[in-house]
Order: C-alpha cells, then sequence, then structure tokens
C-alpha cells in the first residue's frame, strides 16, 4: 500500500510521521504544487494533505486511490461530490485543534482590548524610561468585565471560547444554526448589535460564505472588535479592510484569509502596521500539542478505514 503526503511543510516541525510506515510506502512531499498533484497520487492507495485542493481532474489521475486523509476539520478544498463519484472515502480530524483557537482568539481579543502592542512599543522603544513617569496609560484601555462577547458559530471550539469569555466576566451571545441551552442564543443582527467582541468560528459552506458582508459590520458598534479564525471567505474581506479605515470599526484580528498566504493585492495589505489590527499566519490550529492530536487521529482514521469501520467519515 502506498501512502503519498502532499503538502508537509504546512503541518510544521517535531511531528514524527514515521507513526504511518506500518501502512505501507509512505512518501512525503514538503510542498505540492496543483501542476504536481496528479502525478504525485497516481499510484496512490491513500493520500494525506492538509491544504491542497483535490477536484474531480485530480481524482481522474488516480486510480488506485481509496481514501483521503485531511489534516484538518475543514474540508472545503475538497471536492465531496467528485469523491462520491468515484468511491474515494474522506476522513477529517474534529476537536483536535479547540483548545489551541481558543486560545489564539481569546489572546487576540485581550491584545487588542489591552492595547497590548502601544505599551509594549513604549518599553521596547525607550519611550517609558525617558518619561521619567512610573506609568504609562494611554492609549486608553478597557476591561473585558462586563462587556458582551459574541460567538458566530458555537460549536466545539466557540463554545470553548464562550466558556473563557464568561470567565473574564462577559456576557455571552450566540448565533448557531441550532440553538441550544447552553448560551443565549440570538439572531446573527442582534449579535452584532450588541457585542463588544465577535469572534467567529463557522465553517465555509454556501450558508456562511461573505456571511459578515457590509451590511453587518455596519450593524456592529463602532469600538467593536471583530476575531476571525474560522475561514478567510466567511468575512467580505474587502468590507472588513474599508471598515476599519473608515473607522467604523475598533479593531480586527484574523488567522485566515481567502487566500494563503495573501498577496500585495489583497485588502489585508493596507491594514499592516495599523495598532488597531492583529493578522497571524494561519496558526490557530497548530499548538504542538494539538499537531499531535491530529496526526495521531489520522493514524486511528486510517486503522478504522482498513478495517473496514466508518470513523470520522465526511464524504
Amino acid at each position: 500500500m502506498k501512502l503519498v503526503l502532499l503538502d508537509a511543510a504546512t503541518l510544521g516541525d517535531g511531528l514524527d510521521f514515521g507513526v504511518l510506515d506500518r501502512f505501507g510506502e509512505v512518501v512525503r512531499y514538503p510542498m505540492t504544487r496543483p501542476d504536481e498533484v496528479g502525478v504525485r497520487i497516481a499510484d496512490a492507495d491513500i493520500i494525506l494533505i492538509n491544504k491542497i485542493k483535490i477536484t474531480e481532474a485530480v481524482l481522474a489521475a488516480a486510480k488506485q486511490l481509496k481514501l483521503i486523509c485531511i489534516f484538518a476539520t475543514g474540508y472545503d478544498n475538497i471536492d465531496l461530490a467528485a469523491c462520491r463519484a468515484a468511491g474515494v472515502a474522506v476522513c477529517n480530524v474534529k476537536g483536535y485543534s479547540t483548545h489551541s483557537v481558543a486560545q489564539l482568539t481569546v489572546l487576540m481579543a485581550l491584545t487588542l482590548c489591552e492595547k497590548l502592542g502601544a505599551y509594549t512599543d513604549a518599553v521596547k522603544s525607550g519611550e517609558y524610561r525617558r518619561s521619567g513617569l512610573a506609568n504609562k496609560l494611554s492609549p486608553v484601555y478597557r476591561e473585558l468585565y462586563g462587556k458582551t462577547w459574541g460567538i458566530v458559530g458555537a460549536g466545539a471550539i466557540g463554545s470553548q471560547v464562550a466558556r473563557v469569555a464568561e470567565a473574564f466576566g462577559c456576557r455571552v451571545l450566540a448565533y448557531k444554526r441550532t440553538p441550544t441551552d447552553e448560551f443565549e442564543c440570538v439572531p446573527l443582527d442582534t449579535l452584532l448589535e450588541q457585542s463588544d467582541i465577535v469572534s467567529l468560528h463557522t465553517p465555509l459552506n454556501d450558508g456562511t460564505r461573505g456571511l459578515i458582508g457590509a451590511r453587518e459590520l455596519a450593524l456592529m458598534k463602532p469600538d467593536a472588535i471583530l476575531v476571525n479564525v474560522a475561514r478567510g471567505a466567511v468575512t467580505d474581506e474587502a468590507a472588513v479592510a474599508e471598515a476599519i479605515k473608515a473607522g467604523r470599526l475598533g479593531g480586527f484580528a484574523s488567522d485566515v484569509y481567502s487566500t494563503e498566504p495573501f498577496g500585495e493585492d489583497h485588502p489585508f495589505s493596507s491594514l499592516l502596521g495599523l495598532d488597531n489590527v492583529l493578522l497571524t499566519p494561519h496558526m490557530a490550529w497548530g499548538a504542538i500539542e494539538a499537531r499531535v492530536r491530529c496526526l495521531g487521529e489520522i493514524v486511528k482514521n486510517i486503522d478504522a478505514f482498513l478495517g473496514g469501520e466508518k470513523r470520522c467519515r465526511v464524504d
């Protein structure tokens, strides 16, 4: 049996891929260009991917392919209809990054609320030393206590963020496809109008693409903070950039983008260097503990498939 890992470099350092060797021959590529995918998986039985797009044309080149394992929960980069038509099983990984993503979400919100960059820069630059004052209290920053935190997508990650927000003394509002008694669930417009912080945790699909656009941004408080750790295309990125530059949004943080990495022509390129913007390179999911869990779940998915069981199947 041949296993092909197409984009190992996106999984970072510190993983022992030797755990895959017992399944057969393992071929590992750091990265794979779109035009190389078909050739590299032509004789593969199992392929392992993170960000690689799997299309109908790619599948046509893989005559022996039986299983696709994705190192992620989201699978919007895979043409599931084409996989079903070709008889190829698809497995994702659930729950492995809940704490890792929640941790960055809260850190981003705290950093923007606390204006932390301005204060650490004051010490690094020598401004604090030269001031002769024992403390610096500008720009004005605010407590989380008593604020309203809106959770868009209260699944595993969103729920974990909600629990942390509650521990800080926030009122939590949730917008969820299936309302739950665990949180105060409200319509999206209500959540946007009332929240001081809004964090996005939804999968990307036809119902969530462009979910936060110009109309929705206009509903938000002018000093509200928006945090996106879902998928870039859940927001209208041009509208977000415009809202920030026009002063209609207090702060914005994102770890995800419609194009990764984004280029100079991307709307967020005009936000680089702004004090009220935090942009990170799609790393929220990747604490070493989360990545080790993810690889372990991939192994369990392969074991289950080879044993005739269905585990984490999304096809």
